[in-house]
């Protein structure tokens, strides 16, 4: 018999909530070009670390209706570390200390991380236009 597993909206939201609990205070996403790794905890090897964002202190409000929308970022922290036309692909969301929880695509719509501009360079300033997670059935 196929899975059909439905969760309530007081799960969905736990869930989600336990990103924000998890990451902790002024988590950082991770931007790379190259390819996406299959999970979190696999290293990064050949891909370049494009530039870093520095989360607010407080991540994300309470989610509702298993959605997690993270707060703005707006501090200034993601200036362009690495090369001329490199292409933001994907990101690594991260604890302060640096242990990664989550991983996802990044482009300028319809990505898990959308930015204004993937397409960075040395020096620029790189800014998060939306980061929303879902908990869906």
């Amino acid at each position: 018999m196929a899975s059909n597993l439905k969760y309530s909206v007081t799960l969905k939201n736990d869930q989600q909530a336990a990103i924000t609990t998890r990451l902790g205070a002024s988590a950082a996403y991770d931007l790379y070009d190259g390819t996406q790794p299959t999970s979190p905890e696999t290293a990064v090897t050949t891909q370049n670390l494009l530039a870093t964002l520095v989360c607010s202190t407080t991540l994300a409000p309470a989610p509702s209706g298993g959605v997690l929308i993270l707060n703005a970022i707006s501090n200034g922290t993601g200036t362009a570390a690495a090369g001329t036309g490199k292409t933001a692909n994907w990101y690594r969301l991260r604890t302060s200390a640096g242990v990664a929880h989550v991983d996802g695509t990044v482009g300028i719509s319809g990505c898990d991380l959308n930015l204004n501009n993937p397409n960075i360079a040395t020096g620029q300033t790189v800014s998060v236009s939306s980061s929303t997670y879902t908990n869906g059935n």
